[in-house]
Formats: C-alpha cells, sequence, structure tokens
C-alpha cells in the first residue's frame, strides 16, 4: 500500500491494516492530518484483505491535541465527525494504541476507535477546559459512557490528566502494552480481538455508566466548578453537554455539545484563554539572545537564607529534583513551608565555600540593599564559578551586581508568590547581565514549572510597578472614603482572588459610594497606563509579558486575558480618555499605538 500523503501511512501486516501518523512534533490534528487519516480509513475498511484496522503515531507521542492555530482557520475536506464516523463505523475492529500524551482531540480520536491499549506512562485527558472550550468531537458524549458520569464530570471540570494505570482503572483503555515496542504489542491486540472473534465495540452505544447519575451528581459538578474555575462559562457549559449526554440519546447529547462549543469558541473568554495560552509561551523567547547561548545545567544550586521566600524555594527546587546546597540552615527549617520533602538532594552546609560546586547560588535571606551588596560580594569570592542570583523584589540588581567582581553573573529573581496565584519567575536583567545567566534563570523557571518573564531592573520591574500603582489607587479610594470592602468586591467579582489589595481595615468610616465599574476603573486605567510606561522605558518586551506576570503572578483571571489585553478590548482611544478623566498623562506608548491603530498586547 502506498503513502496516503507526507504525514499519514498505510501498510498491511497479516491482515491488520497499520495506519501510521507522523505530523511532528505532537501529531496535532492539523488539516492535512485528518484529510489522510480519511483517506486510510476508507481503503483499509474497503479491502477485503484487512481484517482489523490499527492506528499508530510516529515519534515522541500519540495525537496530542487539536491544531489550536488552526481553529477557525484552516478546514479539512471532511469534518472531524465525518473522520470519526468512518472510524467508529469500521466494520472491522479499529484498535488505537496510545502513547506519549493522548489529549483533546487526540483522545476523542481513541474514543472513537473500538479498542485502546496504552504504553506504560501514557497520559490521557481533556483539558479543553484551560482553553475556554470543551471537547467538542463527541467528548463530552462519549467519556461518561466509558467511565461513568461522575469520574467524566471530574475530568472534564479540572481539565487533568491520568495516567495509563488509572486509565486502565476507569476503563478508558483496555489494556497496558506490556513491552517496549507499542507497535508489536499492539498488533499481537489486535490479532488476539480476531483469533478470540471479539465485535466491534462502539462507545456511543454504551448505556450501562450513565443510567446512574442523579442531580446530586451534578450539583457535586457545580460546586466543583465554581471551586475551581470560578466566572468561566465553559466549565457550566460541559455540565449541560454530560446532562445531554446522561439522558441516553447519543445524537441528541451531540448536537447540544456541538451548540455549547460554538458559543464557546465565538465567546469572548475562549479568546482571552487561547490569548494566554500563545503568551505564555511566548515569554520564553528573549530577543536579542545569542543564537548559540547554552544555559548552565543546574544539577546543583545554592540557596542561602531559609526565611519565607528561601524555604519555598528550597522546598520547589527539591520537588523538581535539583540537588539543593543550603547554607547555614537545618532540615527543620524546611518543614515550616508545609511540604514533605525529599532530602536525598539535599546538602546542609555551613560553609560558603561549599558552594563552590554549584551552577548557581540564589541569596533570599537579606531585605536591605547594603546587605544583598555584602551578600553577594561573599558568595563571588566563595564561588567563583556560579552564576549569582539575588532573589529580590527590589528594583537595584544593577547596584548589587556592582557589589561583586563580575556584575555580569548576576541576576535577579524574583518569585512571586501569593495564595492563588505562584507561577512567575520574575527575571530581573542588570544592565549587563550576560546572555547566559538569563537563559539559565529562563532554564530554572521550567524546571520549577513557572512561566519566566524577564523584567528590566528600573526603574522597578514589572511586578513592582504595576502593583503599585494599583495599590495607590486603592488606597486613595479608601482615603476619599469608598469602603475598602466595595473595592474588594469590586474586584473579586471582576475575577481577583479575594484579598489581593490587602485592604486597610483601619480605614474609618466610609462616606463615598462607587459602582463598581467606577471602582474598577479606577484600579485598571493606571494600571493599564503604567503598563504602556514600561513598554515604553523598555523595562517589558511585550504587553503579553505583563499580562502574564499578572494571570500568573498576582490572580488576574486568564480569561479576561491580562491588563495591556483588557485594555485592547476597552479600545486604547478610550483608555487615554479615561486615563486623562483620571488626571494622569497617558503613556507616549499608549497615544502612539492608539494614533497607528495598534494593539497593546502582543
Amino acid at each position: 500500500m502506498p503513502a496516503i500523503n507526507e504525514v499519514v501511512d498505510l501498510t498491511l501486516e497479516d491482515g491488520v491494516a497499520l495506519i501510521t501518523l507522523d505530523n511532528p512534533p505532537v501529531n496535532a490534528l492539523s488539516p492535512k492530518l485528518m484529510d489522510g487519516m480519511y483517506d486510510a480509513f476508507i481503503q483499509a475498511i474497503g479491502d477485503p484483505e484487512v481484517r482489523a484496522i490499527l492506528l499508530l503515531c510516529a515519534g515522541r507521542t500519540f495525537i496530542a491535541g487539536a491544531d489550536i492555530k488552526a481553529l477557525g482557520v484552516e478546514s479539512p475536506k471532511v469534518d472531524f465527525f465525518e473522520l470519526q464516523e468512518k472510524i467508529e463505523g469500521a466494520g472491522k475492529p479499529v484498535v488505537a494504541a496510545l502513547h506519549g500524551t493522548c489529549l483533546g482531540g487526540g483522545l476523542e480520536v481513541a474514543l472513537t476507535c473500538h479498542y485502546r491499549i496504552a504504553a506504560p506512562g501514557t497520559k490521557l485527558g481533556l483539558p479543553e477546559v484551560n482553553l475556554g472550550l470543551l471537547p467538542g468531537g463527541g467528548g463530552t458524549q462519549r467519556l461518561p459512557r466509558i467511565v461513568g458520569v461522575a469520574t467524566a464530570l471530574d475530568l472534564l471540570i479540572s481539565g487533568k490528566q491520568v495516567d495509563a494505570r488509572g486509565a486502565l482503572a476507569v476503563g478508558l483503555v483496555d489494556v497496558i502494552a506490556d513491552t517496549t515496542d507499542l507497535a508489536v504489542a499492539a498488533k499481537a491486540y489486535a490479532l488476539a480481538l480476531l483469533a478470540e472473534g471479539r465485535p466491534v465495540k462502539r462507545v456511543r452505544d454504551l448505556a450501562d455508566r450513565i443510567g446512574d447519575a442523579d442531580a446530586a451528581v451534578f450539583e457535586a459538578a457545580r460546586d466543583q466548578a465554581e471551586r475551581l474555575r470560578r466566572g468561566e462559562e465553559a466549565p457550566r457549559a460541559i455540565i449541560r453537554c454530560v446532562e445531554a449526554a446522561a439522558r441516553g440519546d447519543f445524537d441528541a447529547g451531540i448536537a447540544v455539545e456541538r451548540a455549547e462549543f460554538q458559543k464557546l469558541l465565538d465567546g469572548p473568554q475562549s479568546a482571552a484563554l487561547r490569548y494566554a495560552f500563545f503568551a505564555e509561551r511566548q515569554a520564553t523567547k528573549v530577543a536579542g539572545l545569542a543564537p548559540d547561548v547554552q544555559p548552565r545545567a543546574l544539577t546543583r544550586v545554592g540557596l542561602v537564607g531559609t526565611g519565607a521566600i528561601g524555604r519555598r524555594l528550597a522546598v520547589a527546587l527539591l520537588d523538581a529534583g535539583v540537588e539543593t546546597a543550603l547554607f547555614d540552615a537545618d532540615a527543620a527549617a524546611l518543614d515550616r513551608a508545609g511540604a514533605a520533602i525529599d532530602r536525598t538532594a539535599l546538602i546542609l552546609t555551613g560553609s560558603l565555600s561549599d558552594l563552590a560546586a554549584c551552577d548557581l547560588v540564589i541569596e533570599a535571606v537579606a531585605d536591605a540593599l547594603e546587605a544583598k551588596q555584602a551578600i553577594l560580594a561573599e558568595l563571588d569570592h566563595a564561588a567563583p564559578g556560579a552564576l549569582l542570583a539575588t532573589s529580590t523584589a527590589r528594583p537595584e540588581v544593577d547596584a548589587i551586581a556592582d557589589a561583586t567582581t563580575r556584575p555580569c553573573a548576576v541576576i535577579g529573581l524574583h518569585f512571586l508568590s501569593s495564595e492563588n496565584a505562584d507561577r512567575v519567575l520574575e527575571i530581573v536583567r542588570g544592565k549587563v547581565t550576560s546572555d547566559e545567566a538569563v537563559a539559565t534563570a529562563l532554564a530554572l523557571a521550567r524546571k520549577l514549572k513557572r512561566v519566566g518573564v524577564l523584567s528590566g531592573s528600573g526603574p522597578g520591574s514589572i511586578s513592582q510597578r504595576t502593583m503599585l500603582v494599583l495599590r495607590q489607587q486603592a488606597d486613595a479610594m479608601i482615603a476619599q472614603g469608598v469602603a475598602p470592602e466595595a473595592i474588594e468586591r469590586a474586584a473579586t467579582e471582576f475575577g481577583f482572588p479575594t484579598g489581593l489589595l490587602a485592604a486597610r481595615t483601619d480605614a474609618g468610616t466610609a462616606t463615598r459610594t462607587l459602582a463598581d465599574s467606577e471602582i474598577l476603573d479606577r484600579l485598571l486605567i493606571p494600571l493599564i497606563n503604567e503598563a504602556a510606561n514600561i513598554l515604553g522605558d523598555g523595562i517589558a518586551q511585550r504587553g503579553s509579558d505583563i499580562d502574564m506576570v499578572w494571570v500568573h503572578g498576582y490572580g488576574w483571571p486568564a480569561w479576561r486575558g491580562g491588563p495591556t489585553y483588557h485594555a485592547d478590548l476597552l479600545g486604547l482611544p478610550s483608555v487615554i480618555e479615561k486615563v486623562q478623566s483620571f488626571g494622569f498623562n497617558p503613556a507616549p506608548r499608549l497615544v502612539e499605538y492608539a494614533a497607528a491603530g495598534r494593539k497593546l498586547a502582543g
């Protein structure tokens, strides 16, 4: 059998048609891949020599999801539903061989196959909710039929993944391969199905797992959605789809799913979440870095200081499997961080010279500039081969670096941490900080599963300048007689976490009432103006980096994009008018972009 197209291959072995997908890097469901799959199934189904069909993926993963960039842009010659009907309606057993990640549309394809075999370690899930969407290829209808309503709701609303063992336990896969060669194991499994005379098993026809769902199951799901994803529309739409599935009519449920999916796809929340998805990845791309720069290996990281920041950092490093040399502290100090840790990678030392073998040494102990300068000078002498970092929210990275003989080896690392958002590592670059130090800081962020965002060092970093403006505006309203509780209510209704503003409780009696919309304008418009100033000053590379600091560092609701994305939604001319109405000068970058019709986010 010839290759179908450049990303899909079809071969025949012992009566089993092997359809192999090869669309690097993650076999995303691009139009070309879908077209090739459809043609391959047409050929395999129509060939009398084919007794079973095996769907495989080359490379490191099964279909890892839809091609997000093609959503609403490109279309295959047949839509996803026609492809699924062709697979599911095959009169021959169709086996999906899963490895790597089987996510989103990939899992929806697997659920239209009649049987599923997974390699150990495979991850499965339907994470569309993270993009403000729901699985629009039958996922909300087939998943409850195979794993049960309660389990399906949990997976769909959380967007979490399960491993192969967990998938086997709930019935999502039929067998785990017992060999490292998945293709061999999957082919043997397909031949065994034929030998046993096992029938075609369509998930859409299963009914025994959906009949026992009652109102309490859906009420618990609504509580989960409110707890995990307050203000988001997608979880509520998912629940409505699963309720339709529980009523038993598959085609009617699919109609509900398609309608709900389209509303979400066309809505503002999914647009913002998709923007945030790409903005997070864009943040790691630093303009001007030497193309051949390599980060340090980070096999050992030194840490000086076990205060609140130091303890959290030590736990994060150890959780990431990084050997951590902790200076002048005992392991009991880490217990106060409230997390169990693996101490096999922990080195306790009372000598700074023991940090000489470290790739990176982080100071996380001092607050005053002079104290930081003194510690960095000592570390410069004790660990002459290491990169040096100051864990600081302060803007004086250059002044701290000047206390060393190697200012190019010094970088600021601001670990934004709060109860509701702690996924940002703000990387504060000094005027002479080396490309190697920046690349190493970005590598550290990846190890710690944080979003690394580059910031200039002065005057002030992205987080310092924007948060200062927000707090100043909150304090100004309180001083004018607005109740702190009213400001907090408006902020949380917008989607901010409770306690973000830490409003004063000794503000006296409230004498002024403002509408929530006016409170929000007083908070956010000056913040947006300062974001534009930060861009103009070269402190941030791009508006989306500022948005990532706020989404992942301060809890700005991701479904609202971030400050600069919000500015573009409001319209920059409108933002300028409001800035002026509050008595501020509009940022030159804001005026420039408004005149040119450009967007602040990007």
